[in-house]
């Protein structure tokens, strides 16, 4: 008797139950993958979430991705069910090798014609979407945005914003604040290596050039907080560059616009008042006051360009007025007060947010972690000038004390 006869040779009476193929056992896992993938992109909260369009130029590329997307679902379901049905049916069972043919030209022509048309489709609306996301003639308000590692500065010249008259340059970081309705032109570059901005409910992304200003138009429906990520790799803390875009309604920007601009108001608390003294002799070499003066008198102005590989170190004249720092990574405000404002209604969102920071609300712990040692909170080549990103100052806990005392009334 064979080898092969023997292999198959049973009892007699007995009934032969054929074994379940192999290629059926990963199907279980296969189907539970595939099953999260889709719920998890479902999300109805994700931040970041290309699908939920809050401006007009996120839904122009809403419009354009939908479609694609659908399109691209449909092909897919159809090509994993060819070839599983080509798995299955033909699948090696010790018969004789098929006749071998030279195709089908009719099927293969067609196979050939309806990606191509399919394709050109999409380029053709690609294309036409790209042109009006170009657009900058429409603006009417312009804010320069400037990426280094790693966080991003919001520099506003004076002019008109909106229907709102920005009377003197404000300067700020991690939070772009812009007003609702109006198109905003971003004039983005970038102090050290390449960055890239995007805020996804609000537009796509726009690569940070040394050397280059790129455009982007940005508009927001409503007020509320957006959040963004750099998406270009630009070195230790690339996951930790973040930004936000804060869109207030016309009268709530133009309060905030006024708060900005105020004079400087020296501080009375005997607490606060050490803190000034603090951070004129360890700060201020990096991180501009405005209107800040030393004991002569004399305003301080801060000289980064000879601390810092980019030159420039985030202005923290209204930091408190911010919800963010160190790059928009870590929040100001406690989780029951960042709740409150991210979940504000639109129409209480403005008021809400122009609160700022209170001692109450101030999340004390992540920001004394900061001034205690801030390379070991976030990845920076920070051991010996010029730093990129800041240094540890060794302060000591009655010198953290006073900074935060002093920080408290930057709002």
């Amino acid at each position: 008797m064979s080898h092969l006869s023997q292999i198959h040779q049973t009892k007699p009476g007995a009934t032969t139950v054929p074994s379940m193929s192999k290629s059926l056992r990963w199907r279980g896992p296969v189907a539970v993958i595939t099953a999260a993938t889709v719920l998890s992109s479902c999300a109805k909260n994700a931040p970041q979430d290309t699908f939920q369009p809050k401006g007009d130029n996120a839904q122009l590329i809403d419009d354009l991705q939908r479609p694609v997307f659908y399109i691209a679902g449909v092909v897919m379901i159809i090509v994993m069910a060819a070839v599983g049905y080509a798995m299955f049916k033909f699948r090696d069972q010790g018969q004789e090798m098929p006749e071998q043919t030279h195709g089908k030209p009719a099927l293969e022509i067609t196979l050939t014609i309806l990606p191509a048309l399919i394709l050109l489709g999409v380029g053709t609306f690609t294309v036409s979407t790209i042109f009006k996301l170009a657009k900058t003639d429409d603006t009417q308000c312009v804010i320069n945005v400037t990426g280094q590692q790693w966080w991003w500065e919001y520099d506003y010249p004076t002019g008109d914003c909106g229907g709102v008259a920005i009377p003197e340059p404000i300067i700020t970081s991690g939070q772009l604040v812009m007003p609702t309705g109006v198109n905003v032109l971003l004039t983005v570059t970038s102090r050290d290596v390449i960055h890239s901005y995007w805020i996804p409910a609000l537009n796509g992304k726009k690569d940070a050039v040394p050397g280059r200003v790129h455009t982007l138009r940005m508009q927001a429906d409503e007020p509320g907080i957006y959040s963004g990520q750099c998406t270009e790799f630009c070195g230790l803390s690339h996951s930790r560059m973040r930004m936000e875009a804060v869109a207030l309604n016309q009268t709530d920007f133009a309060t905030w616009v006024q708060n900005q601009v105020q004079p400087y108001t020296a501080p009375t608390e005997e607490l606060a008042l050490a803190g000034e003294k603090e951070f004129t002799s360890q700060c201020a070499r990096c991180h501009q006051v405005n209107g800040l003066k030393d004991a002569e008198g004399n305003l301080v102005l801060s000289n980064p360009d000879l601390a810092m590989v980019s030159g420039a170190a985030p202005n923290l004249t209204n930091l408190m007025s911010r919800n963010t720092f160190a790059g928009a990574t870590w929040d100001l405000l406690t989780d029951e007060c960042r709740k409150r404002v991210w979940d504000a209604s639109p129409e209480e969102f403005g008021a809400a947010y122009l609160a700022g920071v209170s001692k109450d609300c101030l999340n004390e712990d992540e920001l004394r972690e900061w001034l205690r040692n801030a390379p070991a909170k976030k990845a920076m080549a920070a051991d010996a000038p010029p730093y990129r990103g800041m240094p540890n100052l060794n302060l000591t806990d009655d010198q953290i004390d006073t900074l935060i005392a002093y920080l408290l009334e930057r709002k």
